[in-house]
């Protein structure tokens, strides 16, 4: 891994350019914020063309990005790209923008905390290392190392390069043992699922979905399924019972974790919903409470070691934090690292494989 001098904020706080910031939302409020914690102003905002009617954002009217080219020459200003997106016309929109003028990519932790900069890094670097000599192939320690240079850098090209040639099911599908029995935590309306069902001869599904409105479709989904068993739980799972504020939003970001509580739900951890029984798979998107949700399934690793899938994007610390905090109860696993193509980096994934033995 490379030596980074300065990261990408360190450089902004020099930066002579205007800062113009592109998208609105949440995702700009978080880099506002950020920045405003360095005395870095932001000049203009602005979105791209169709999107634009009329909106204010932080006091300052929303440009188009036809008329950002009127106003700026091409080294007249810097972009920062402020919004999340894995479609592909989105990411075309991104690169036009990319090819007039510098962009770059603040990596914000969608769960809150310190963002992943040079000082964050240097603090974490032993950490970082043995997290990195985890993974059993040289392309999950190359994306490994691709994802940190982009999270110091901000550099898209860096960022849309960080993926990997296999899928998460690739490599599942390669596990030694066959996946019939899965639980699936963070089920939103039954899409992980699905994708499950369609390339392994599933016998049991349990899916947990604490969000109300998810849970309803996720419940529909499960009465149109005559083949097999699907067990839903309307619960936060983590490594208690009990219950939790949560954020209630409705869509793929409603989770435990976000900062914007709104409700109680009740929690559970997976050890209680199983109750012994064996599963031979576990999918892990709880939005930033992955680390507390291995806690509560210790049991069940510990006696069945099912294959897991665990995301690893939501916290500045979870991709070496949650690889270390697993082997140290689960040492009967190969790791690898997946990542599908979005920005900033999401998708991130540790996928660990029982080994053969």
């Amino acid at each position: 891994m490379s030596e980074y001098h300065p990261d990408l904020f360190s450089r902004l706080a020099q930066e002579k350019r205007a800062v113009l910031l592109y998208g609105m939302g949440n995702g700009a409020d978080k880099i506002i914020a950020h920045l405003s914690s360095k005395n870095i102003p932001v000049t203009e905002f602005f979105a791209s063309d169709g999107f634009v009617r009329g909106q204010v954002f932080h006091d300052k009217t929303v440009l188009s990005f036809s008329e950002v080219r009127e106003r700026y020459a091409q080294n007249e200003c810097v972009i920062l790209l402020a919004f999340g997106s894995a479609r592909p016309d989105v990411l075309e929109a991104i690169q036009r923008v990319a090819d007039t003028y510098e962009l770059l990519v603040p990596d914000m932790p969608v769960c809150g905390g310190p963002v992943f900069d040079a000082e964050f890094y240097t603090a974490h670097k032993d950490e970082i290392a043995a997290a990195r000599a985890l993974f059993s192939d040289e392309e999950s320690k190359k994306l490994f190392d691709s994802i940190i240079d982009f999270r110091l850098n901000g550099s898209l090209d860096t960022l849309l390069h960080a993926i990997s040639e296999k899928s998460a099911w690739d490599y599942l599908k390669a596990s030694p043992r066959q996946i019939r029995r899965i639980a699936d935590l963070g089920a939103y309306t039954g899409d992980s699922a699905r994708d499950a069902l369609a390339r392994f001869p599933l016998s049991f599904i349990l899916a947990a979905e604490p969000d109300r409105r998810n849970f309803r479709k996720l419940s529909a989904w499960r009465d149109t399924l005559t083949e097999l068993e699907v067990e839903c739980h309307q619960v936060a799972v983590c490594d208690r019972v009990g219950t939790a504020e949560f954020d209630d939003s409705g869509n793929r970001n409603a989770g435990l974790c976000t900062g914007r509580s709104r409700i109680t739900v009740n929690t559970a951890t997976l050890d209680r919903l199983l109750c012994g029984r064996a599963v031979d798979y576990v999918k892990y998107d709880i939005e930033g409470a992955e680390a507390e949700a291995l806690v509560g399934s210790a049991e069940t690793i510990r006696a069945h070691t099912p294959a897991l899938r665990v995301a690893l994007y939501h916290r500045s610390a979870d991709l070496f934090s949650i690889p270390l905090q697993l082997k140290a109860y689960a040492d009967r696993y190969d790791f690898y690292l997946t990542r599908e193509r979005s920005v900033p980096a999401w998708d991130i994934d540790l996928v660990a494989i029982p080994k053969n033995s």
